[in-house]
């Protein structure tokens, strides 16, 4: 029996010494390092630009206003993380996890995302004017009037998505793009090249604002409402 108890103690201190991961506090006061855990930390309002940030633990960071233009967060988890009005312009963001973000009116212009997963995030007026999104994920984003002037978007997966008054009309797709189930309300697309999309149904279609130069997939057809007016909002 006390041979017993003493395993026990033993057991118990070992357990107080190496607590699990998860139950280990963020590190919120480190400085900027690759694969630091900041999870669920205050970084607002900073000047992060450049931090090397790769494969960092960001669950829901908040990085309000704050500035990681040219950061590298190659493979971080970004999941649920605040970015309103933050900036990632030209940031390395291969692999990462952005899912769930709320990211109203950020700027991701020139973004380095092959691969990122943008998917159920709130991603209203952000900017992604000249990103690189080939195979990245925006399933059942919400893109309200998210601009992709630029934008290669070779094998985004757009599907379930809310691209109502998004403006794709100066992207690139050099190969399909996802679309199924996607809304498209007033989403522009004059211009671009969507013979290998798929997913699209007329439907989406007559609610979206192409123009002669707009390329559809084959069995779909331009509709009368073509060109839309200018958005001046």
């Amino acid at each position: 029996m006390a041979m017993h108890r003493s395993s026990l103690g033993l057991l118990a201190l070992i357990l107080l010494a190496f607590p699990p991961v998860a139950a280990r506090a963020a590190d919120c006061g480190s400085l900027a390092s690759p694969k630091l855990d900041w999870q669920e930390c205050t970084k607002k309002n900073l000047m992060l630009q450049g931090s090397d940030l790769e494969g960092a633990n960001l669950f829901g960071t908040d990085f309000s206003l704050t500035d990681l233009a040219g950061a590298n967060v190659k493979s971080a988890n970004l999941e649920k993380a605040t970015l309103v009005r933050a900036s990632l312009e030209g940031a390395h963001a291969e692999g990462a996890n952005f899912a769930k973000i709320e990211a109203y009116r950020a700027s991701f212009a020139n973004i380095i995302a092959e691969g990122a997963s943008f998917a159920g995030a709130e991603l209203q007026r952000a900017n992604f004017a000249g990103a690189r999104l080939a195979g990245a994920s925006f399933e059942k984003a919400e893109l309200g009037r998210a601009d992709f002037d630029k934008a290669v978007l070779t094998g985004t997966k757009f599907s379930f998505a809310n691209l109502s008054r998004a403006d794709l009309s100066g992207a690139a797709l050099e190969g399909p793009a996802m679309f199924e189930r996607a809304f498209m309300f007033l989403t522009r697309i004059e211009g671009l090249d969507l013979s290998a999309a798929t997913g699209l149904e007329q439907a989406q279609i007559d609610l979206a604002c192409g123009d002669a130069s707009t390329k559809l997939p084959a069995g779909l057809s331009a509709p009368t409402s073509w060109p839309c007016p200018a958005d001046h909002e």
